[in-house]
Formats: C-alpha cells, structure tokens, sequence
C-alpha cells in the first residue's frame, strides 16, 4: 500500500491533437495550477489508478452532472455543486463547463459509483516549449515539432522570469528561448490562452 503519494506526474496524454500534453491535477491542493499540494495520502496499491480522480472529455452535460469520457474510454459521471472548485484559465463556475472540454478531477467516489468533486480543471496545459515569433496578442510556438498558438488575455496572462512574482511584462519573453506555458486548450485546436509563461529573462 502507498502511505504517501506524492504530486502525480505533471505530463499526461495528448489532448492537442498533437503530442501537447495536459497537467493531471489530482493532488494538486490548491486551484490555480502553479501551487501544488503537499502528498496527500491514499488508501490505494502503489500503481493503481487513484478512484477519486477521473480524466478525460465531458461527453455530456444535465444540470449539474457532467458525463466525461476517460482517454481509456472509461465512462464517468461527476457531480459538481456550489462547493467544487473550477479553473478553467482562471477561478471560475460551474457554468464554464462545455461539452467537448478537457477535465481533470478530484473528489469523493459515492456509493452509486460517481464521483462527487471539489475540485475540477477545464482544459488546462502544461507546455514545454521554444518562442517561434511573438506578435501583439499572441505568441507562437514550438512544443516538440508542433506549431501551438498562444493567446495572451488581457487581464490574465502572466510572466514569471527567474523565479521571480508573476507580472503582466511580457516584453522580456524572447524568441527562440525555452518557456513552460500553463495555459486553457481551446478544444480541438492547436490554440491556447495563456495563463502563465515561465521564463528566463
């Protein structure tokens, strides 16, 4: 038995349609995806899927229900309420939920089998990438080989160079250096809006 789990792995599967991958948040503590939890402990067997997180795309929608298909197309359903936490780019709603969205979640497996959450991320990203070109509004880049386009939103992007507090700079962002972007999947596109680039200044 695993006492102790520590944070899960950051990269998972391609959601972009490409080799992008997605931030699993299942023991993440906090809602904004930069802060993660302290291990969190688990009464599951060392390798065994954690039945308290579900992954996949909400299939479906009724009130506040979402049925979400796993990337093993496992069937889920998981109920949201005034309580369960949302980021989708930033702390949000319920109501932000679409069907077609990426979903990580976490909660409590009810008897009935569905997962009651507190909390859920809606299309969030992790990304690894080179800054190909950097235009007013958006920056282009390279994960791996993959063109993704990335949206700056007025209000809510942010740069961290060096470690340093997050500010809304981006004028020290560089093209052709390393960046780790966290940003919101725009479904079934090879587009992002970005929520926070790690950088080197």
């Amino acid at each position: 038995m695993a006492d102790i789990l520590g944070r899960r792995r950051f990269l998972s599967s391609a959601v972009l349609g490409t080799s992008a991958t997605v931030l699993t948040a299942t023991t993440i503590g906090s809602l904004a995806p930069e802060a993660l939890a302290d291990p969190v402990k688990l009464d599951v067997e060392a390798g065994a899927p954690d039945p308290n997180f579900v992954e996949g795309r909400i299939t479906g929608i009724a009130g506040g229900l979402l049925m979400v298909t796993g990337s093993d197309r496992t069937l889920n359903q998981i109920h949201l309420t005034k309580a369960t936490s949302v980021w989708k780019l930033r702390p949000t709603t319920a109501d932000a939920a679409r069907v077609g969205d990426g979903l990580y979640a976490r909660g409590v497996r009810m008897p009935d089998g569905t997962l009651a959450a507190d909390a859920v991320w809606l299309n969030i990203v992790n990304l690894q990438v080179h800054i190909t070109s950097i235009g007013r509004d958006v920056l282009h880049l390279d994960h791996h080989g993959d063109r993704i386009v990335g949206h700056v939103v007025s209000g809510t992007t942010a740069a961290v160079y060096n470690n340093t507090p997050a500010v809304g700079d981006l004028s020290l962002l560089e093209v052709g250096r390393h960046a780790q972007v966290i940003g919101a999947w725009r479904p079934d596109t090879n587009e992002v809006d970005v929520a926070t680039v790690y950088a080197a200044a």
